[in-house]
């Protein structure tokens, strides 16, 4: 039975849920879903059309929150994604570690956002939004509650102010439709918030912002470059970007975590999410 892969990673969360999952969870998940198309195909009408996926409420949404055993806020590395498994005992990272020793024992597998970069890449993009799109979802590790501005916070002593702002408001403008750049609303956010859902007052001024910025393409285009990345089969790695992060990304020589900077704090809870205190 033919499917569309990319639906079927948005139904279950989206690819970072996809990859915290193991084996055994995702056949599951994908029976599941073939078993929920056959049942779509089998009530199809008359007319071969098939009832339109119908959206929960915001309201609905809400109503999920005292059902689950985490916040959907959290960062990756400090819970079980599936009910019933546990956290992993992670390796250590080195002494100094760098942007790519981060990418390796604490951002990996990172399918979603490297297929982003590539695709990016290949869209002829800016070395800039190359590297935007390379990290925007990164900092999914530690947080995603207003993953834009904590992502753009983690990464602004290192990169290019294009791509730190890039990745800052890539978050309010993927609730926006721009077809005229190749950005339709995501059925992904429908499910995910709400079918009426309506984004946050903060979200709504920052669009109001951003619509007659001068650097409002940056943004958008790594949303362009997001949307659509995810490929389960693809195989992906984080060569091809290696002269791109070498060539804008200011690596400090203490490591990642101790340097003293503004956001080194964030870089050593990456580092030790086990720690208590």
């Amino acid at each position: 039975m033919e499917f569309d892969r990319r639906h079927f990673v948005a139904s279950l969360g989206g690819a970072a849920t996809v990859s915290m999952m193991d084996s055994e969870a995702k056949a599951d998940a994908l029976e599941e879903y073939l078993s929920d198309q056959l049942d779509a195909a089998v009530d199809a009408d008359a007319d071969g059309a098939v009832e339109k996926e119908k959206f929960p409420t915001a309201a609905e949404v809400e109503a999920q929150i005292e059902t689950r055993y985490y916040r959907r806020g959290v960062g990756n590395l400090f819970v079980a994604m599936k009910p019933g498994t546990t956290v992993k005992k992670l390796q250590p990272m080195p002494a100094n570690p760098t942007l790519f020793d981060f990418f390796e024992l604490r951002f990996a597998p990172a399918n979603h956002v490297l297929q982003s970069a590539a695709l990016a890449l290949k869209n002829g993009m800016s070395e800039e939004i190359i590297l935007a799109c390379l990290l925007h979802d990164t900092v999914h590790a530690l947080i995603k509650v207003d993953h834009g501005w904590w992502g753009a916070q983690l990464y602004e002593p290192y990169v290019p102010e294009k791509t730190s702002f890039a990745i800052r408001y890539h978050q309010t403008l993927r609730f926006y439709e721009d077809k005229a750049a190749g950005y339709e609303y995501p059925d992904l956010y429908r499910r995910t918030f709400g079918g009426d859902y309506v984004p946050a007052p903060h979200i709504q001024a920052t669009y109001k912002m951003l619509k007659n910025h001068k650097w409002y393409i940056y943004p958008r285009q790594v949303t362009v470059n997001d949307l659509y990345a995810f490929d389960p089969n693809a195989k992906v790695s984080i060569d091809p970007f290696r002269d791109i992060v070498g060539r804008h990304f200011k690596q400090p020589k203490e490591g990642l975590g101790n340097d003293n900077s503004p956001v080194a704090h964030m870089w050593r809870s990456m580092a030790r999410p086990d720690s208590p205190l």
